[in-house]
């Protein structure tokens, strides 16, 4: 399997930290060199191991935040 080349362009936030020190996070990523799309997934401290996560353009995350603004919390 290539190597994936990744550089967080933004550190947005953290979402939640888990037992082991992993942090969930909301980011803009680039990837292989690409334009930047935002991306939540949990990183390790070093941030230089990842668990699978999600990436979406600007539209999907505007998208996102309208459908989130619809719940009732």
């Amino acid at each position: 399997m290539a190597d994936i080349k990744y550089e967080i362009l933004e550190k947005i936030g953290e979402i939640s930290v888990s037992p082991k020190g992993w942090t969930k996070e909301l980011n803009l990523v680039s990837w292989n060199d690409r334009p930047g799309k935002f991306d939540i997934r949990e990183w390790d401290p070093e941030h230089e191991k990842m668990a699978k996560g999600i990436t979406l353009s600007k539209e999907e995350a505007l998208k996102l935040r309208e459908l989130l603004n619809k719940i009732d919390f």
